[in-house]
């Protein structure tokens, strides 16, 4: 399972409203080869579940990963930073042996 903090679910929130996605989506996780460490982290907002999905909800956001990526990602944190060296989504990910410095791959 892959856990949302507070500010996290606060951007998604936000996105979603801006963008005027209705309660039918979801937040869609994955990990893809690439990047600097193998592996990369994918994150985008979908309403359609494909055979295999391993589909949970946390602190009220409803997540999404395929078979591969749980394997990944389980126990992973999705936090936000809106701090002054970068804004984004972070994943704290408790698998990963290294990651890159931009924090958006790792490896296992």
């Amino acid at each position: 399972m892959v856990t949302v903090t507070e500010k996290a679910k606060a951007r998604i929130l936000d996105i979603m409203r801006n963008e005027n996605y209705d309660d039918s989506y979801f937040v869609r996780v994955a990990v893809e080869s690439g990047g600097c460490s193998g592996l990369s982290y994918k994150l985008h907002f979908d309403n359609e579940e494909k055979k295999g999905d391993q589909v949970f909800e946390d602190n009220g956001i409803s997540i999404c990963l395929d078979i591969k990526s749980y394997l990944y990602l389980a126990g992973t944190e999705l936090d936000y930073s809106d701090g002054l060296t970068g804004k984004g989504f972070e994943f704290h990910n408790p698998n990963a042996s290294r990651t890159c410095a931009c924090g958006e791959s790792f490896a296992v």
